[in-house]
Parts: structure tokens; sequence; C-alpha cells
């Protein structure tokens, strides 16, 4: 399986979101600013790298783990990804988009707005890492729903 997550900026929930479900962050542990600033990609994307497709690892399951941006796409996105997915004769069963908006809290909007559109770095940074931080269990319930299912899933196919 693929799993990619997917927000708007592929900078903040999508990241974090993939690093629990990769293994780069603990599922039981609100993570430091420091340790959610090691992670790949956090914080760091600019306008270039908007709708790349980064790999962030593997789960114990071998699903590869992937982040993306979508900007205003919505479900678009999905529906674009799935239909290439059609063309290059890739099975979409083999394909998982999850969003991780739904778990984005307004600190991470705005903090994300300062850090990555503005560029305001130092003032951005900090307040998007608390809102990670006050919405990383939801992030980590979000990520076990999808372990439960499409680890599973992937175990019955070997």
């Amino acid at each position: 399986m693929h799993i990619i997550y997917n927000c708007y900026g592929g900078s903040h929930s999508s990241v974090t979101a993939a690093s629990i479900h990769a293994g780069l962050l603990k599922d039981n542990v609100v993570p430091t600013s420091s340790q959610l600033l090691k992670l790949p990609y956090y914080d760091k994307q600019v306008a270039k790298d908007h709708g790349l497709i980064r790999y962030m690892g593997e789960d114990e399951y071998k699903n590869k783990i992937y982040i993306t941006s979508k900007h205003n796409l919505g479900s678009n996105y999905e529906t674009i990804m799935r239909s290439l997915a059609c063309i290059m004769e890739i099975s979409n069963e083999k394909l998982v988009f999850v969003d991780t908006m739904p778990y984005v809290n307004w600190l991470m909007v705005i903090g994300g707005f300062l850090s990555r559109r503005l560029g305001i770095v130092f003032l951005g940074r900090p307040i998007v890492i608390k809102g990670t931080q006050i919405s990383f269990l939801k992030f980590t319930h979000l990520v076990n729903i999808i372990k439960i299912k499409y680890g599973r899933l992937n175990l019955e196919c070997q």
C-alpha cells in the first residue's frame, strides 16, 4: 500500500501524521518543539515544493508512507491522483489518501500562514508548533484508524 497524507501546504499536519505513522514520532507522547523541527519537511516546505509527493518511511506492515500538499483542490485532489494512477495502470486499491485538514486547529493555520506564506518564521513557527502539540493526539487517533484499516488489509494480501 501507498499511504499519502495530505494537507494544504504539506508542512505541518501531513508531516506530523505521516511521522507518527512511519514511527518517527511516538504516538503516545506529545513531541517537543525540537522533536517536531527535526522531522523531515516540518515547517520547511516552500512554494516550489507544493504538489510534490515526499517519502516519509515505512510502517510495520510494509506500507509506504508519503506526504503532499493540495492547496485549494479539496476532494478534487484525490480524484486527480486516482485518474493519474488509472492512466498509469496503477491499482487504485494500493493507494490511500488521508486528508489531515479536519485535525488542523486555528493556531496551526495562523502559525503556518505566518511562517510559510509570509516568511515570518520567528513569529509563526512557535505558534504552529503549539498548535501541532495541541492537535497531536487527534493526529495519533487518525493514524491509528488508518493503521487498523490498512495494516490488516495489507497483512491479508501477503
